[in-house]
């Protein structure tokens, strides 16, 4: 599997010259010290769309429920083009009620090095004794019991995504009675142990932190052709299909591109083209603090990429060219709602005995151009957008 790659980010929507997209990766001997180094997020999308197919395996239950959006570019340099795309859920602009996807959650054993890095067990050094898994399951990605506020409008308390969802189309949910939801029933499966070998992994050495003095690091075109090819058929038999979205939990490990020094990526969502088309992402889960500040603790790299899928599913909806932002240099033409804000978090959540970071969030008329209709009359979900994006170049 190629991976696309250079000094700009290039999302190539009708070519598609590769299945990954990432930004230009800074270089690194293998094993050096991981601390500092910069963290990237990555999209897989879905090659030879067939829209009809998308919407009827979408209307008969087969796929993911979608709705197809269409929206006019009121943007400098693009006013006047149309687009169209698909999200998960149903219309917030046009619906009420509650769309409920399932997402499965696969915790990985990672076997790299003579070392062991298992999202399951109990973590006394990096993770006060908590088990990685649990913390996740009493996150504010899981559960719907934080009352959220984007932009000082109180949203509601559910789950982070939902709340992002309700946030960047507040104008017609609050016109519409306030009843939609866009909410996600995580189910979490058995553990799988997946050991890359020596050729396909890496481990890097931690320094400055108390609590571990390595970090695992896997080749994610390996990971990518073994989750798909070996992971995805082997959970057929506990439910997962194109109908919902399996996660792929990594615990202190993450990817890099063909070479130890092209760390790190911290996550992506890909597409399948199976028809109806399969939807994932692998993510990590840091907890020995390598990635504090630049988007990378806990569960800011899961909100990233779930929030992207819920509004970029297949990981094509075309945008007008934006970029020279975020992790972007350069300019790229995607509905990634993560990728312009890496590295900025939404308000920290404490809950359940732990202070949870979420990464804040683009809004759906950010990349579209004004009105914002979303709460707040802002185009992010903490405000750090307030007007849409720039024309690109």
């Amino acid at each position: 599997m190629k991976l696309c790659k250079s000094g700009t980010v290039k999302i190539a929507l009708a070519a598609f010259c590769a299945v990954i997209f990432i930004a230009s990766l800074p270089g690194a001997a293998a094993q050096d010290d991981i601390v500092g180094k910069k963290l990237y997020f990555g999209v897989k999308p879905l090659k030879n769309m067939n829209a009809a197919e998308i919407e009827a395996a979408s209307d008969a239950g087969t796929g993911l429920t979608m709705f197809k959006y269409n929206a006019t570019s009121s943007r400098t340099g693009s006013k006047g083009q149309k687009f169209s795309g698909f999200m998960v859920g149903h219309n917030p602009n046009t619906t009420n009620g509650t769309t409920t996807t399932t997402v499965y959650v696969v915790p990985l054993i990672m076997k790299i090095g003579g070392k062991t890095f298992n999202p399951t067990v109990a973590d006394a050094a990096c993770l006060g004794g908590k088990v990685p898994t649990t913390v996740l399951k009493n996150s504010p990605m899981v559960l719907a019991t934080h009352d959220f506020k984007v932009n000082g409008v109180d949203v509601g308390a559910t789950q982070y995504s939902d709340a992002f969802r309700r946030g960047e189309f507040w104008k017609s949910v609050s016109a519409n009675g306030g009843t939609y939801h866009n909410k996600l029933n995580y189910v979490f499966l058995a553990a799988i142990t997946v050991t890359p070998g020596s050729a396909n992994s890496v481990l890097y050495s931690v320094t400055g932190t108390p609590c571990r003095a390595t970090y695992g690091g896997v080749e994610v075109n390996w990971l990518d052709g073994y989750v798909t090819g070996t992971l995805i058929p082997s959970l057929a038999s506990k439910g997962v299909g194109p109908a919902n979205l399996p996660i792929f939990m990594m615990y202190n490990t993450t990817m890099y591109d063909s070479s130890p020094g092209t760390c790190c990526i911290g996550g992506y969502h890909g597409t399948e083209s199976t028809s109806p088309p399969q939807t994932y992402s692998p993510f990590q889960f840091d907890s020995v603090g390598v990635f504090t500040g630049v988007g990378g603790e806990d569960t800011s790299i899961m909100s990233h990429e779930v929030n992207e899928w819920q509004d970029d599913p297949l990981g094509n909806n075309p945008t007008p060219p934006w970029g020279n932002i975020g992790q972007v240099s350069g300019c790229q033409g995607n509905l990634e709602v993560g990728d312009a804000l890496t590295g900025t978090n939404f308000p920290n959540v404490t809950m359940n005995g732990f202070t949870y970071h979420l990464q804040e969030l683009a809004n759906f008329k950010w990349f579209y151009g004004a009105p914002a209709n979303a709460a707040g009359g802002k185009f992010s979900d903490n405000g750090t957008f307030t007007t849409a994006a720039a024309a690109c170049p």
